[in-house]
């Protein structure tokens, strides 16, 4: 099967990786991406993942800044795919690539829940045990497209959001070549999303990177790990800013305590319980274990963490 590949992020590699490496079942001719991108201190312009990626394979490259202009569009065509893998590429897919092809996208989330573009974030952020991955066809609407596989798993609360982006990624081959090859075999079966069970996933920004500590305990630990390692949960530490990476909750802990204060055992307080710093970062340092921490910087029973309610960078 001819499949062409649109991707751009990181979670799209181990699926065209997957396609590459199964020459028997596949072949994709052409992979499109996003153009290059400034990045670092130096602003240098730099390929996305896939593009890079792709490049260092051998594999044929488009980086349009628009994807449906006429010109791409017959780039696209002169490959001849039988269908379309879209995965965290970026822009949409107009009518003039979809006409008369599969075109498929995997999109982390069950969906109709967590439709948009951070699902693995918010999902993690809301307090979710579990989420999944779903394969769906491309349709106007972001996401709504109908189902055509769906895998669940659960979310580990010790992981961090950039963990279950790249766990996910890894289910996804498995799931994307098994619609390609019910396809291919005539037995793919869609069912539409129920529209009044959608939930929206916006994009994160950086002013959310931060958090009360004024919920219960399981919350806080979901919020920190969901913005972690973007945009990163930021709070003040008796003023002094510092980023929570990977916490433990102990939800029956009482103290009686202010929300935020920490204690003799050095838990932060929350309404209910209480949780455990196990990774910090202070502004501009690396990130390291709460003991690694405590050898050169204050964290003592009696401190008091609180949200950053501006300036966030």
């Amino acid at each position: 099967m001819r499949v062409v590949f649109f991707g751009s992020g990181s979670f799209g590699l181990p699926t065209l990786e997957r396609l590459v490496g199964d020459a028997e079942r596949y072949m994709v001719p052409l992979v499109v991406s996003q153009p290059d991108r400034p990045a670092g201190r130096g602003r240098k312009l730099k390929p996305t993942p896939v593009a890079q990626w792709a490049g260092e394979h051998g594999l044929a490259r488009l980086a349009p800044g628009a994807v449906n202009d006429p010109q791409v569009v017959s780039k696209v065509r002169s490959s001849r795919p039988e269908a379309l893998v879209v995965i965290a590429f970026g822009q949409k897919i107009g009518p003039s690539l979809l006409d008369g092809v599969l075109a498929v996208n995997l999109h982390g989330s069950l969906l109709p829940a967590y439709r948009g573009a951070a699902p693995i974030q918010r999902a993690m952020m809301d307090g979710c045990t579990a989420t999944g991955l779903s394969v769906i066809t491309l349709a106007p609407r972001m996401d709504a497209g109908d189902i055509l596989a769906a895998e669940s798993t659960a979310i580990r609360p010790d992981e961090t959001a950039g963990e279950l982006h790249d766990r996910l990624a890894l289910l996804g081959p498995a799931l994307v070549a098994r619609v390609l090859d019910e396809h291919r075999c005539g037995t793919l079966q869609r069912r539409h999303q129920d529209d009044s069970l959608a939930t929206s996933a916006p994009r994160l920004r950086k002013e959310e990177g931060t958090t009360t500590f004024d919920m219960a305990a399981s919350r806080v630990r979901a919020r920190i790990h969901g913005l972690t390692p973007w945009p990163g949960c930021r709070v003040l530490l008796d003023g002094a800013p510092v980023r929570l990476l990977r916490v433990r909750d102990h939800p029956e802990e009482a103290s009686g305590a202010a929300p935020g204060t920490v204690l003799d055992n050095l838990h932060l307080v929350c309404a209910p319980g209480a949780i455990e710093v196990i990774e910090i970062q202070s502004e501009g340092g690396r990130a390291m274990t709460l003991d690694a921490y405590r050898r050169g910087r204050p964290f003592e029973p009696g401190m008091r963490a609180s949200p950053v309610t501006s300036g966030i960078s």
